[in-house]
């Protein structure tokens, strides 16, 4: 039995080209970057060329760049960061419901140190309004912090005009773009982004790494102290294998983008298309245009999205029920719940999250198992039994 992936928002298989970088790198870059020495330029080299890679995919400068272990961390250091060097300025912050947990947690935790958090709601296809980030801003409103596009159910956000917002007011702008960077065009000029934080498996690189962009200028205070790396703003000496790795990812992502999309794109609609027309009681979530290419997150009704999740996964066919970050917690989305699905409808999500790799024999595939498997579920749920007795 062959082994279908379309996981691909909790995490991308590399390309090969990038597994062929880090092969080749492994030779030669094990000098400290931070030494002057032959072995130390050769990676350090390596490494800005990195920067230049990653910075091209969004229309940044090298020096922008500021490599991390992950998006995590990223959004952890821009929030943070951003939030203790501007202090003077206010302790006002506006976010939305539907931010991923590396955001909300560190908002969480800025509130107990005197930190005001504005959540804004989104509509029904998990859209922020951009007049209410104008409403809610106020004189001490330091920071406005909404995501690029949302991983769970693909939704793209209005950032350019978000961005053209916080410019106006004098408020600084951060985006948790990781499921988007390296997946849809994005320039952060052209958005007025301030901080942006990307993952390099999002796009066909490695785990561990991440990164920054911050805008030239913008002040930042370090989340991890200790030396001059990353100038000064990210100490510890960088995983370079990764970074590496990150900057060919990027520079293929750039190259590729436009096919990749229309690929992903044209998959993703055979998917839906196909699950739509054989199976019953299926709603969509998220935006029906205005979303990630690979992205198709479905409610299912009567039956849990979990034990779909494992049905398929017995027939070699891997998706998720949600993000990676909240699977194993058994509660419905606070994503999906924002969008004011109702709470045993939200228990049905199921995510698939199409990428390079997949092919059209990959959906006949989920379209041949996915029904009876749909069907089993439904007659072992009694919500379903008590809806066929109405009938």
């Amino acid at each position: 039995m062959g082994k279908i992936y379309m996981d691909n928002a909790s995490g991308t298989p590399m390309h090969s080209k990038v597994i062929e970088t880090i092969t080749q790198f492994l030779h030669k870059g094990f000098g400290n970057p931070s030494n002057l020495h032959q072995f130390g330029r050769v990676t350090n080299e390596a490494l800005q060329e990195a920067r230049g890679q990653v910075a091209n995919l969004i229309n940044a400068k090298p020096n922008e760049i500021i490599f991390t272990s992950s998006g995590t961390e990223a959004n952890n250091f821009a929030l943070k960061g951003l939030l203790t060097a501007h202090k003077k300025k206010g302790n006002h912050v506006i976010t939305s419901q539907i931010e991923h947990f590396s955001v909300l947690n560190p908002l969480k935790s800025l509130e107990k140190s005197g930190y005001i958090v504005t959540y804004l709601p989104v509509d029904k296809y998990g859209m922020v309004n951009p007049a209410d980030i104008k409403k809610a801003i106020t004189p001490t409103t330091t920071l406005v912090s909404i995501m690029y596009a949302n991983g769970e159910i693909g939704t793209i956000e209005p950032v350019k005009e978000i961005g053209a917002i916080t410019k106006e007011n004098g408020v600084l702008f951060h985006t948790d773009a990781v499921a988007a960077v390296g997946n849809i065009p994005i320039d952060v000029k052209d958005a007025h982004i301030d901080a942006l934080s990307m993952s390099a498996n999002q796009f066909n690189g490695p785990t561990g790494v991440g990164a920054l962009y911050l805008r030239e200028g913008v002040r930042i205070l370090p989340l991890i102290e200790g030396g001059v790396q990353e100038g000064g703003r990210r100490s510890g000496t960088e995983n370079s294998i990764g970074i590496v790795a990150m900057g060919k990812a990027a520079e293929l992502a750039k190259q590729e983008m436009s096919e990749r999309v229309n690929k992903v794109q044209k998959l993703r609609d055979l998917l839906r298309e196909g699950i739509l027309k054989n199976i019953s009681h299926v709603y969509v979530n998220g935006h029906a245009t205005n979303r990630m290419p690979g992205n198709l997150s479905l409610c299912i009704e009567y039956i849990e999205g979990e034990s779909i999740l494992l049905f398929l996964d017995m027939q070699g066919i891997a998706i998720s029920s949600g993000s990676a970050c909240t699977s194993r917690s058994l509660k419905a989305s606070h994503v999906i719940m924002a969008t004011g699905v109702d709470a045993a409808l939200a228990q049905g999500t199921v995510l698939f999250s199409l990428g390079i790799n997949n092919t059209e024999d990959d959906i006949a595939c989920v379209l041949e198992k996915l029904p009876s498997i749909v069907e089993r579920l439904r007659q072992m749920s009694p919500l379903y039994s008590q809806k066929q007795m109405k009938n």
